[in-house]
């Protein structure tokens, strides 16, 4: 039988299966908080220039001339990151975002090669040893080479943890683990807004934020490695105890399973497959090439409203607990939509962005003091609530368009991408 037989056989979303896929999905608060710990932690608190008109060039003299208010610190209060400093605030967040897109290049194909387990535990653990360092940081420099790596390793490691969630499970359930891996995302920002809430101190906020990181760690040690992996490689015995004891995970009497080796699996030893593959193909480079375009669009808008929030008129923990909440509808839309025979994920990515666009272009004609129900902050979160939708969309679509043995390179490719985006984003905001 071949491998998607063999799923049908197992059970392609049974009791086993969801613990797996549940505790991978769980996993993206942590990376949420990661991704987001910037927009508090370089939050800038309110102060006061003491003398406008001899402003010291020394940092160290800064205390002296400078008053924060004391409702919360940040990096901004702690190295005077003001004035002609303040760049270094989106400086840090876009070297983590450069930290992504290196992440996204060197563990896609190293997952393909060496297996998604291995490369998926490398990268949490050294991702949690960054996360302390940032945490326990001494100087700004050290902080911004800290989330750096950080970036690196979160980009790497969330990656790979997407793509297991997804080869689990039988190809009929791609679309939920997908979008319910986005919509754990968007619950995470909200949690970290919370977590912020309650600690003001950043440093301490910082390594709470990363304490998780240590329990999900140790648990994903009894993880299985991804059966569609091994069968792509050629492993079919391999692949065929992962699959019997999901079986048997799943209270399915313990199934014989004979795999064959298809169209889409290497022979042991046979030549391996790579990222050129991806413009080897006529197919695969166009829908490379489109697709590169749609994640770095969707990218850019969702980071730059994201990381705008902390800039929104009100509190600043609400907002940025409502660009998380505000997503959470976009999980029901795509995935209505996207089995719906006249729409697909085609139309769908399509519909999202446009509204998305439109969302964020109608914000240039309303006044800023404009007090009615549509708002600026209202059409911002628009805006949000769409290009997560489209996100969350063309994740679950990019996975699909790409065959085992190279869909690990083809989403590493299109996060490169995405991450140009995000390294634009922090300076979005600097636009206005």
């Amino acid at each position: 039988m071949d491998l998607d037989e063999a799923f049908l056989h197992t059970g392609e979303f049974g009791r086993y299966q969801k613990r797996l896929t549940g505790f991978l999905v769980l996993l993206q608060v942590y990376v949420a908080s990661q991704s987001m710990l910037i927009v508090l932690v370089g939050a800038v608190p309110e102060y006061h220039v003491i003398d406008q008109e001899n402003i010291p060039e020394s940092k160290e003299d800064y205390d002296k001339y400078v008053h924060y208010a004391n409702n919360f610190t940040s990096i901004v209060s702690e190295w005077h990151l003001i004035k002609h400093e303040a760049y270094k605030v989106n400086l840090a967040s876009s070297l983590f975002f450069a930290g992504l897109l290196i992440g996204n290049v060197l563990f896609g194909p190293l997952s393909d090669k060496l297996g998604r387990k291995p490369v998926y535990l490398s990268g949490l653990f050294f991702d949690i040893i960054f996360g302390y360092l940032a945490a326990l940081a001494p100087s700004y420099e050290v902080f911004a080479i800290s989330r750096f790596f950080v970036g690196v390793m979160n980009g790497g490691m969330a990656l790979v943890s997407f793509v297991l969630t997804q080869e689990y499970v039988g190809k009929s359930y791609w679309a939920l683990t997908g979008s319910l891996t986005n919509l754990t995302f968007a619950l995470g920002i909200a949690l970290y807004a919370l977590l912020g809430f309650y600690i003001r101190n950043w440093r301490t906020l910082a390594f709470v934020a990363n304490c998780p990181g240590i329990f999900f760690f140790l648990l994903s040690f009894l993880l299985p490695e991804s059966p569609r992996w091994l069968y792509s490689q050629g492993y079919t015995a391999e692949a065929e105890k992962v699959l019997e004891s999901i079986a048997v995970g799943n209270s399915v009497n313990r199934p014989v399973i004979k795999l064959r080796l298809g169209a889409g699996a290497a022979k042991s030893g046979g030549p391996a497959h790579s990222v050129l593959d991806l413009v080897r193909y006529e197919v695969l480079r166009w829908r490379t090439l489109i697709l590169m375009y749609i994640w770095y669009v969707c990218s850019l808008v969702y980071y730059g409203l994201t990381l705008n929030a902390g800039e929104l008129k009100g509190n600043l923990y609400l907002n940025v607990a409502l660009s998380g909440l505000v997503e959470v509808p976009a999980f029901p839309l795509c995935l209505y939509f996207i089995e719906k025979s006249w729409c697909g994920r085609g139309r769908a990515t399509s519909g999202f962005l446009v509204f998305a666009g439109l969302g964020c272009i109608f914000t240039m004609f309303l006044p800023e003091s404009n007090d009615y129900l549509i708002n600026s902050t209202v059409l911002a979160l628009f805006g949000k609530l769409s290009v997560s939708a489209a996100f969350n969309v063309v994740y679950v679509y990019t996975s699909e368009l790409y065959p085992t043995v190279v869909r690990n390179a083809g989403l590493g490719v299109c996060a490169m991408a995405c991450r140009f985006g995000g390294i634009l984003a922090p300076f979005v905001p600097a636009l206005a």
